[in-house]
C-alpha cells in the first residue's frame, strides 16, 4: 500500500497538536486516490506527482469539505484527527470509469509538449497523456468502496521521457529526497502530503490566492546538497512512518513560492 504520515504541520490548523498516542487511538481513515494509467498512453511521472499534489489541495479547499455541514466535512475532520494516510491505486478502462462514478474530484495535469505535437493518445501511438488523478473523500481504513478496493496498488512505475524543466519559483516546490527510491504511487502520496503541509501553513488570504491561481506547484528531486540545505532550513518536511515500501525518514521538503503559497519564514534550526 502507498500510505504515509506527515511530520509536524503548522500549529495554525494542524491536526497534530494533540499527543501522538491520541492520534493512534483515534479511528483511522485514509484518503483514497486513483491515477489513470492506460497501457497505450501512461502519464509522465512528474505530471502524475504534481497532479496528485493538486488533487489533495482541491479536495481540502472544496466547500463540501470545508463548509459547516458539508457532505465531506466530517470525514475530512475524522481523517485529520488521526494519522494522515493517503493510498494511491491505479485504474484503466472500465475500472477507471467505475471509479469516476463515485463521489470525488478528478484533476487533470498537463499534456507533455512532445505528445501534443504528435498524434493523440487515442490514436494509440504510445505518447504520454495528461495525468488524471481522482481523489475521494476519506474512508475508514478498512471501509474502502468495493470499486476502489479491487484496484491495484502496484504497477505505478511511471517515467519521465525527458528531464523536467526547472521549476517555476512563483509557486511552491515540493522537493523529493535524492536518497529514497519510491514507486510513482508512493511518491504521489508523498507529494500530496507535502502540498497538505503547505496548505496548513497559509492564512486564509494566501490560500484563496493559491486556489484562485489553480494551485500552481512543482515536484522535483533535490540534489544531495540542496536536500541538506532544505531539511535544515525550518521549512515543512514530510516524514514517512515506514509502514510501506520505504524505511521511516524524511521524504519531501516544501519550499514556498515567491507569489503563490508564500510560506511563513522560520528560524534556521
Amino acid at each position: 500500500m502507498t500510505s504515509t504520515e506527515t511530520d509536524t504541520p503548522s500549529p495554525r490548523t494542524s491536526p497534530f497538536r494533540h499527543a501522538e498516542s491520541d492520534r493512534d487511538a483515534a479511528p483511522q481513515f485514509v484518503l483514497p486516490m486513483v491515477v489513470r494509467i492506460e497501457k497505450a498512453a501512461p502519464p509522465t511521472r512528474t505530471d502524475a506527482l504534481e497532479t496528485a499534489a493538486r488533487a489533495v489541495l482541491v479536495l481540502l479547499s472544496d466547500e463540501r469539505a470545508t463548509a459547516e455541514g458539508g457532505e465531506w466535512a466530517q470525514a475530512v475532520r475524522d481523517w485529520q484527527d488521526a494519522r494522515i494516510r493517503k493510498v494511491v491505486r491505479r485504474a484503466r478502462g472500465a475500472d477507471w470509469r467505475r471509479a469516476a462514478g463515485l463521489p470525488g474530484i478528478t484533476v487533470t495535469g498537463r499534456t507533455p509538449a512532445s505528445a501534443a505535437a504528435a498524434a493523440t493518445a487515442e490514436d494509440g501511438d504510445g505518447s504520454p497523456s495528461a495525468a488524471e488523478v481522482r481523489v475521494f473523500p476519506p474512508v475508514p481504513l478498512d471501509g474502502w468502496p468495493k470499486e476502489l478496493a479491487k484496484l491495484q496498488v502496484s504497477g505505478t512505475d511511471l517515467d519521465d521521457p525527458e528531464p523536467p524543466a526547472a521549476p517555476d519559483l512563483t509557486g511552491p516546490v515540493l522537493w523529493l529526497s535524492p536518497h529514497v527510491r519510491m514507486s510513482a504511487g508512493k511518491a504521489m502520496a508523498q507529494a500530496g502530503h507535502g502540498a497538505q503541509l503547505a496548505w496548513w501553513e497559509l492564512d486564509d488570504a494566501a490560500r484563496a490566492a493559491w486556489r484562485g491561481a489553480g494551485f500552481p506547484l512543482a515536484v522535483r528531486t533535490a540534489s544531495a546538497e540542496r536536500w541538506d540545505e532544505l531539511t535544515r532550513s525550518g521549512l515543512p518536511v514530510v516524514r514517512d512512518a515506514g509502514f510501506t515500501e520505504i524505511a521511516p525518514g524524511l521524504t519531501v521538503a516544501v519550499e514556498g513560492g515567491t507569489r503563490f503559497c508564500p510560506l511563513p519564514g522560520k528560524p534556521r534550526r
